[in-house]
């Protein structure tokens, strides 16, 4: 079974926090390759930061997202990704050729695969940064916690708003400051 991951929305948070967001639904690949040349992320934008350190980059639209989903694909599916790619690859990002972007493109989508090895609808998040001049990736898995014994379907988790549960990582310290990232951008 072949399997890759799919932008997800939870919320409308993507559309303030990135210049594009990605439509939920869209083939993703990690998209790391857009940062290959940041040597220094406090020379993007703000926006641009936040795709760097935490999106994944939706073939479709070339938009971003927090998440992604593990989604089954078919062979077809996952041709059609590699060739959209390659595409933009080609026209947006300067690939000398059709043949260099469609290695560059299977590359990437054998990638994002390589992602995808938990159970379909299992979310996958990122989290990027630049140390010593290099782009180092990690990737967690969210999955739904366990529901308390005995509750309803309403009230299977115990406390609000906890439903996902990180594995794999450490928990970033990060922070997003939402409200700022509306004000900034509505000039």
């Amino acid at each position: 079974m072949l399997k890759l991951p799919r932008t997800i929305r939870l919320d409308p948070s993507d559309d303030f926090v990135f210049e594009r967001a990605a439509g939920p639904g869209e083939w993703a690949v990690s998209g790391a390759f857009v940062f290959g040349d940041c040597d220094d992320p406090t020379a993007l934008g703000q926006k641009q930061r936040v795709a760097l350190r935490s999106g994944f980059l939706g073939i479709e639209s070339l938009g971003w997202s927090t998440l992604a989903v593990v989604t089954e694909a078919t062979e077809a599916e996952m041709q059609d990704a590699v060739d959209r790619l390659a595409t933009h690859l080609l026209v947006q990002f300067g690939a000398p050729d059709l043949s260099a972007a469609l290695i560059a493109a299977e590359e990437e989508v054998a990638f994002a695969a390589s992602l995808c090895d938990h159970s379909p609808q299992t979310l996958l998040a990122v989290q990027r940064s630049v140390e010593n001049g290099e782009l180092r990736e990690r990737f967690r898995t969210l999955k739904p916690r366990q529901s308390a014994p005995g509750a309803d379907r309403l009230h299977a988790y115990t406390r609000p708003f906890t439903f996902l549960e990180i594995e794999d990582e450490e928990v970033s310290t990060d922070k997003v400051d939402l409200v700022a990232l509306m004000k900034t951008d509505r000039t």
